[in-house]
């Protein structure tokens, strides 16, 4: 049998063993370091932060040094454990009696903290200094659990610590949160992640491109352990001498370069060329997914960089691409750069559920060339109003060619210069108005109070079917339309008759009926259309868009209304906090 030691991934060989071996995590072991010095070690721990960046390691160093007595046995709680004395071995291994950890992801129920922590925590420590428990991922406690966890946490025996570790904090009860002192484990910057995967990347022997490392850094997103991960594969992807090229082909990604390119072709609106691009970075193992990722990760960089030009000094991307980014971040405007951003989103999610992913992604690619082009709606508004006048204008009934598509624009066009009103003739009352019907003195009150009580079938029939003859408050005469149903008298009768407490006299005449409310309603926006069809900017429209054609028109004043309703009330005499008496 061979002697060779059993061969440990590299996040376990290289786990850090002391504060020193930390890192990114500066503020955290700065304030450890004091509290150690000053004699100052809470009675409980919480440490969170995301996947990868050290809290289990943390706790397991926080023990340590809680516990170490030192190469000659004499020494006290210290930030720099020995490493050499029995209770760090032991602790290291995971071995030490006094050291208890329990994984709250699958021990979750009251029974497990009543067994593993309440049932001993009375107890003396068998050989350390202090009694510790572990508890990793304390977020998945049952709600039980934590209740029955709080009042040791509130009173702890003084031989007792307890460290937590949590990547979802607020799902921490507040009351526990409370009683620990909170440490927040940052993500790793990129600087100290490429120099981290440089030692131990020449510790292990393997030669690895800087652009390598960098893309490794940029895959692991802040994550020592990712990182570690990807580099552990990397080394054993490259036998030895692993280049930028094999790492990105692991990760699936494509080119940054050709990315940029791809992204170029598309701000240009060249959709051949970009699908050709495409097209050769499948060819070349590219994942279409990875590709459009890519492409709204340069985006949002893109984004930033326009407005941040510090942020073009990413240690992650190279130098060149690093002036090229700048250079379109300048010419692009930040309208487009949002738009290809929701855009991206959008077909993330059809390429992700597309039976075929290339596909998908080619049918992105063609929407993004022909948007990425088109001018900002307050230009296209101000190329209309610029634009000579059409021709001819259609006549206010011409109707839109068939299967023309819609035209929307944001101008208010102005209001009708005609109203036209519901009226009919005035039946006089025979004797004085009953005051319970003094509210209702036109019929359009009538029509409110149907729509009020959500009477829609008879709503529909009253709008469509009654031409109002006569009306005074308590009675109606109409001609019934030719689509009227027979019933209608009798139900308006009945109805408003129930809603008033009133007697309503409802009768129908063979002629000299008005327009229905419908009519009426249809004639109103048919004017409104008309008006709208022969304004200016509308001529302008039809002749950039022949097809187009109009959905719906407001009046300016009620766009203003509208406008005005949506604002914040201003506020007369603000107090001021600050301000005397």
């Amino acid at each position: 049998m061979s002697d060779a030691p059993a061969y440990q991934v590299l996040a376990r060989k290289y786990r850090p063993q002391t504060f020193a071996d930390l890192v990114g995590q500066d503020a955290m072991v700065r304030t450890l370091r004091n509290a150690f010095a000053a004699d100052r070690i809470a009675q409980a721990f919480i440490l969170t932060g995301i996947r990868g960046t050290g809290k289990t390691t943390t706790a397991r160093i926080i023990a340590k040094g809680i516990n170490c007595i030192g190469p000659d046995g004499q020494g006290g709680p210290t930030t720099d454990p020995c490493g050499v004395c029995d209770p760090c071995r032991a602790i290291s291994d995971g071995r030490h009696v006094d050291v208890l950890e329990m994984d709250g992801a699958s021990q979750t129920r009251i029974d497990d903290i009543r067994d593993n922590v309440l049932n001993s925590v009375q107890y003396a420590p068998t050989s350390a200094r202090y009694k510790i428990y572990i508890i990793d991922e304390v977020h998945m406690l049952s709600t039980s659990a934590f209740n029955a966890l709080l009042k040791t946490l509130e009173e702890p025996p003084a031989h007792v610590k307890f460290i937590f570790a949590t990547t979802e904090i607020r799902k921490v009860p507040v009351t526990v949160l409370s009683r620990c002192q909170r440490f927040d484990l940052r993500r790793i910057e990129p600087e100290d992640m490429i120099a981290m995967l440089g030692r131990i990347a020449a510790a292990e022997g393997a030669e690895i491109e800087p652009e390598a490392l960098a893309l490794i850094t940029r895959a692991a997103e802040g994550s020592a352990r990712d990182a570690q991960s990807l580099l552990d594969q990397a080394i054993g992807h490259g036998a030895g001498a692993t280049t930028a090229d094999q790492v990105r082909a692991m990760l699936g990604l494509a080119d940054r370069g050709r990315v940029l390119d791809l992204f170029d072709l598309i701000m240009k609106g060249d959709a051949a060329g970009a699908l050709a691009e495409l097209g050769g970075q499948y060819a070349d193992g590219a994942d279409p997914l990875a590709v459009l990722r890519d492409l709204a990760e340069i985006t949002h960089w893109l984004s930033v960089v326009k407005i941040t030009p510090d942020a073009a000094e990413d240690p992650t991307v190279a130098p060149d691409e690093r002036a090229r980014g700048a250079q379109m971040a300048a010419a692009l405007p930040m309208r487009s750069l949002t738009r290809m951003w929701q855009m991206l989103l959008k077909a993330l999610e059809e390429v992700s559920a597309a039976p075929n992913a290339m596909m998908a992604a080619e049918m992105a690619v063609i929407r993004l060339t022909h948007v990425a082009d088109l001018p900002p709606p307050e230009d296209l508004l101000r190329q209309l109003r610029d634009a000579p006048p059409a021709p001819a204008a259609p006549g206010p009934g011409a109707a839109a060619p068939s299967g023309a598509a819609p035209a929307t624009s944001s101008a208010a066009l102005p209001p009708p210069r005609a109203r036209a009103t519901h009226a009919g003739a005035a039946l006089a009352p025979a004797h004085a108005p009953d005051t319970a019907l003094a509210r209702y003195a036109r019929f359009a009150h009538v029509v409110d109070l149907i729509r009020a009580n959500r009477d829609a079938k008879l709503l529909i029939d009253v709008e469509t079917g009654l031409r109002l003859a006569a009306y005074a408050p308590g009675r109606i005469e109409f001609e019934p339309a030719a689509d009227a149903p027979r019933d209608l008298a009798a139900r308006l009768s009945q109805r408003l008759q129930s809603w008033t407490g009133v007697r309503w006299a409802v009768s129908v005449v063979g002629q000299g009926g008005a327009p229905t409310v419908a009519e009426v309603r249809d004639a109103a926006e048919a004017a409104l259309r008309a008006e709208a069809e022969g304004h200016p900017l509308m001529q302008a429209v039809r002749a950039a868009f022949p097809a187009a054609r109009i959905l719906t028109v407001r009046p300016a004043e009620e766009i203003a209304a509208a406008a005005a309703a949506e604002a914040l009330p201003e506020v007369d005499d603000e107090w001021d906090p600050f301000e005397e008496d």
